[in-house]
């Protein structure tokens, strides 16, 4: 009996998929014409068996009703009303096989059978079209409920991942406090043991003495980047701008970067215009410092290396040109695109050329200005950030 059953099913779902594959106006005429036709012929058999007594009316009053049912609209069960009530006077009332309205009853009769059944295909339609809007409204409930789904999954994700990076800005700041005090012990321990004539007698010695102190500046810098990128994503330092000349915090950071690298050489380039605009100065001095020292260690020379400072309309713009072997793609491509870069950008990454042009970014954008990265036609990088030169209305 389940097989059966199974095969019906499976025969009713063809049927209704072949069936719904023709246009729907063809497919409507031929509901109706074939519904008629039934009730033609349900009339005529019912007619032979009772004589002049039969249900006729009620035969085609059913199939209005399916006619309203299976079809779309209003006009096919109403023109099926008409249809009916002209076929029951024409073939299944006196005189048969002729069309005529004069025996009592009968003008009464046609007029209550065209209301009746316009008034239910009307109420029919009506049903049917509320069964639809209510399918309807069902699909689009289901719809906004799996869109609140979707959007509670993704409000959650967002907040795990933003409790996550407070975990690692907390973290990063924690260990970098530290480490800062030891690793300014080690440097200024190396400072001390570069200035005794016993290590500089031996050659071997003073380089040992020298890498500890380069490598410890190195990493006082790194911790010093990581302080600050992580304070300025999360926005725990509060920028307190001032209005600077650009020329002396340009001069500050070129004295730090000779300080850090004796035999490097910086020209710096100036404008005609005095660049004189709001600005965090320790902050603008630190994205100076580490471009230059970007250009020093990944360059791969620490001559011809060129900061220019002029005004672009209503922009101080800071240059950095080298003439080393330039930016890899993947650093262009980041920094246009405006991600945060990684220091696995690099592949020297021990030396931190991702974080510190990552505090860069992270330090202009915080200064509502723009930062730029390329590689130059006849060689070498091209890194340039500007500033605004007035103070933005909505800060």
């Amino acid at each position: 009996m389940s097989a059966l059953t199974q095969r019906c099913k499976a025969l009713f779902g063809y049927m209704d998929q072949l069936v719904h594959r023709i246009p729907s106006v063809p497919r409507d005429i031929l509901t109706t014409a074939l519904l008629l036709y039934a009730a033609y012929w349900t009339s005529g058999i019912l007619i032979s068996h009772t004589g002049g007594e039969n249900n006729s009316a009620l035969v085609f009053v059913l199939a209005v009703v399916c006619i309203s049912f299976f079809t779309t609209g209003y006009a096919y069960g109403i023109t099926a009303s008409i249809i009916g009530t002209f076929c029951i006077n024409y073939f299944f009332m006196v005189p048969y096989s002729a069309f005529s309205l004069s025996h009592t009853g009968y003008p009464v009769a046609m007029l209550s059978m065209v209301a009746i059944s316009c008034i239910v295909c009307a109420l029919t339609s009506r049903v049917k079209q509320q069964a639809i809007e209510a399918v309807r409204r069902e699909k689009n409930t289901k719809t906004l409920y799996e869109m609140n789904e979707k959007l509670n999954a993704e409000k959650a994700a967002i907040q795990l991942q933003s409790a996550r990076e407070t975990i690692r800005g907390n973290i990063l700041r924690a260990v970098s406090h530290d480490l800062r005090t030891p690793l300014t012990a080690i440097s200024g321990a190396a400072s001390v043991l570069l200035s005794s004539e016993d290590i500089l007698r031996s050659e071997k010695n003073a380089s040992l003495a020298n890498d500890i102190k380069a490598d410890a500046d190195a990493l006082i810098v790194m911790v010093e980047n990581l302080l600050s990128v992580t304070r300025i994503q999360d926005g725990t330092i509060p920028l307190k701008k001032r209005e600077e000349m650009l020329e002396e915090v340009a001069g500050d950071a070129i004295l730090t970067t000779r300080r850090r690298f004796p035999n490097c050489h910086v020209d710096l380039e100036l404008s005609e215009d005095i660049l004189y605009l709001p600005m965090e100065p320790m902050l603008i001095k630190q994205v100076m410092v580490n471009l230059l020292e970007n250009a020093v260690r990944h360059s791969g020379s620490q001559s011809g290396i060129l900061l220019n400072l002029f005004r672009q309309d209503e922009w101080a713009v800071v240059e950095v040109r080298d003439h080393g072997k330039g930016l890899p793609p993947e650093v262009c491509q980041a920094v246009q695109s405006g991600r945060p870069l990684s220091r696995d950008l690099n592949g020297d990454s021990t030396r931190g050329m991702g974080i510190g042009l990552s505090v860069c970014q992270s330090i202009i954008k915080a200064h509502n200005g723009f930062f730029a990265a390329g590689n130059a036609p006849e060689g070498g990088a091209v890194i340039r950030f500007g500033l605004p030169m007035k103070e933005s209305d909505h800060e």
